[in-house]
């Protein structure tokens, strides 16, 4: 069977992109592929798979999206914007679009060729100040986007920008897995730099290791950073690891604003993929 994909990255969290109404995969299938084709070396390699499915209810397209080991996951910011550029570009949707997602309707829009806005889930859980036994991580926040949620971690980390990757991963997997969060967690370190902007750094499920970025932990910071300033209103850069990432806070709507960059196009011949 030929599947044709698109590659797409948003701020580095990069994609494997099919039109699955063309193929009509089940559910156990796209995991499958997921797990397969995201491998790096031994396939095409990515974060997810993101398929373009058939509306249920009254938005343009149906986003499902899996994760680099099979699970799927809710919904995700930066994927979102990409899935959105790939509707607008194959003549799915208009340049302003609703993408229905497990965590509830995605509105995006176009904003020029390559930089793409959503309207992310809004909070739907927000507990603040959680104690958590380790001197560099002594309070974390939770924040869960949409619903069902997209559980998210937040924890001040000064110092995050010399910090490396290597020293942060034992404490965010035990985040990660704490047994206060029965879904587990997204883990999202933050600090401020001199220039005021937000330096992010995510560990996320699913993949289970530190990406380039992510638009919902991006999301979920922006939001615990703005109730704790106490600003109804924000309007913040956040620097991941990817790149810059721009996210509107206005009470509870959160909108994320970044790139959204087509990488290649072609067909996956994948010699182990058996569906």
């Amino acid at each position: 069977m030929e599947i044709f994909y698109t590659k797409m990255q948003g701020a580095g969290n990069d994609f494997i992109v099919i039109d699955n109404r063309r193929y009509a995969f089940s559910s156990e299938q796209l995991s499958k592929l997921a797990k397969q084709v995201c491998q790096r070396k031994f396939s095409i390699g990515a974060d997810a798979v993101m398929a373009v499915d058939h509306p249920e209810k009254t938005g343009d397209f149906r986003m499902r999206f899996y994760n680099a080991d099979g699970t799927e996951a809710e919904m995700c910011g930066n994927g979102a914007r990409c899935i959105a550029r790939y509707a607008y570009e194959n003549k799915i949707a208009s340049a302003a679009m609703v993408i229905e997602t497990v965590a509830g309707p995605v509105p995006a829009w176009r904003m020029n060729q390559q930089q793409y806005k959503v309207t992310l889930n809004p909070p739907t859980v927000a507990k603040f100040d959680q104690s958590f036994a380790d001197a560099k991580a002594p309070f974390l926040d939770y924040i869960e986007l949409g619903d069902p949620g997209i559980p998210h971690a937040v924890v001040k980390y000064p110092g995050l920008q010399d910090t490396s990757l290597d020293t942060l991963t034992e404490l965010a997997q035990r985040i990660r897995y704490w047994s206060a969060f029965p879904k587990g967690a997204n883990v999202n370190f933050y600090d401020v730099d001199s220039a005021g902007e937000l330096i992010v750094r995510t560990y996320e499920r699913g993949v289970e290791g530190f990406t380039y970025a992510c638009g919902t932990g991006s999301g979920a910071t922006a939001y615990v950073v703005a109730q704790r300033r106490k600003q109804p209103e924000a309007n913040l850069v956040l620097q991941v690891l990817g790149g810059e990432l721009q996210v509107e806070v206005a009470s509870e709507e959160l909108q994320l604003i970044g790139d959204a960059i087509l990488v290649s196009e072609g067909r996956i011949l994948d010699e182990n993929l058996h569906l």
